[in-house]
């Protein structure tokens, strides 16, 4: 019954990480660290566990929606690799961070983030567009398939700095970093939201392979729990990728910002008075 549990939560996270360009760990580990506390019979997976499980899994959900991606011609590779190459290093610091931090820490800290994710996704639509960026950066030309043109783009030390406190975060608490880059490549460097959700799940495989090395290194990955939720999410993700182009999102996004907030307030709650 646990790894089914695990199969479907992972099957739920790889739909919605690649729907939205998330990677799938802002869902799947507040879904367990919740199995871990609400199902008796659930196993007791510590912080580091499960965000070694999220990695390993975001590397497949990565990996089946970039794929689906390339199909359609939205993955951006020049700065997918430009991106990557600024989260790498930011992962593996917060792999080893991350093997410090106690169960209510974890929570505490967690929920501060999806808070903080919630009220970024809350916004998003409310802020305006920043084009400096856009002018003092590396340009980029994309016609999408009704001919409408992007200009779009990012001064490189600014995308790898950014990309380097994504890709900590990722490490540290095991989300992908989608959930982050996303926003910011609308907002700030103006990208197409289709090119933008493409290019997130590629940096997100790319960056999870590094970022799985290290916590394989570590022993956090409980083997026999990712075996049930790989399949599950490799699945899930290019459903999430076919859904991306025929579904208008933003209900999802509605009921993912209240899921957030909710889970938010819930792990800072654990992490205070556990």
């Amino acid at each position: 019954m646990d790894f089914v549990l695990v199969a479907i939560v992972g099957l739920f996270s790889g739909i919605v990480g690649a729907l939205i360009g998330l990677g799938g760990g802002v869902i799947l580990v507040p879904s367990l660290l919740f199995l871990g506390t609400a199902v008796a019979s659930f196993p007791d997976l510590s912080p580091q566990k499960i965000v070694g499980l999220s990695v390993v899994m975001m590397i497949f959900t990565g990996l089946s929606s970039t794929l689906s991606y390339m199909k359609v011609k939205t993955v951006d590779y020049r700065s997918g690799f430009i991106f990557f190459i600024g989260s790498a290093p930011g992962t593996v610091i917060g792999a080893f961070v991350n093997k410090n931090l106690d169960l209510p820490s974890f929570n505490l800290y967690f929920g501060i983030l999806l808070v903080l994710l919630a009220i970024l996704l809350l916004v998003r639509d409310r802020l305006k567009t920043v084009h400096w960026f856009v002018d003092h950066g590396m340009k980029t030309t994309f016609v999408d398939k009704e001919n409408k043109e992007y200009v779009y783009g990012y001064p490189i030390w600014f995308a790898m700095l950014l990309t380097f406190g994504i890709g900590f975060a990722s490490g540290l608490f095991g989300i992908g970093g989608g959930s982050m880059i996303v926003p910011a490549m609308i907002l700030l460097f103006l990208f197409p939201p289709h090119v933008a959700i493409g290019t997130s799940m590629f940096m997100v495989f790319l960056s999870s392979i590094v970022n799985s090395i290290t916590h394989i290194s570590l022993g956090n990955v409980p083997w026999m729990y990712t075996i049930a939720v790989v399949p599950g999410a490799y699945v899930g993700a290019k459903i999430g990728a076919a859904l991306n182009k025929k579904l208008n999102s933003d209900t999802l996004v509605v009921i993912l910002r209240l899921a957030l907030l909710v889970l938010g307030v819930r792990s800072i709650y654990e992490g205070l008075f556990s």
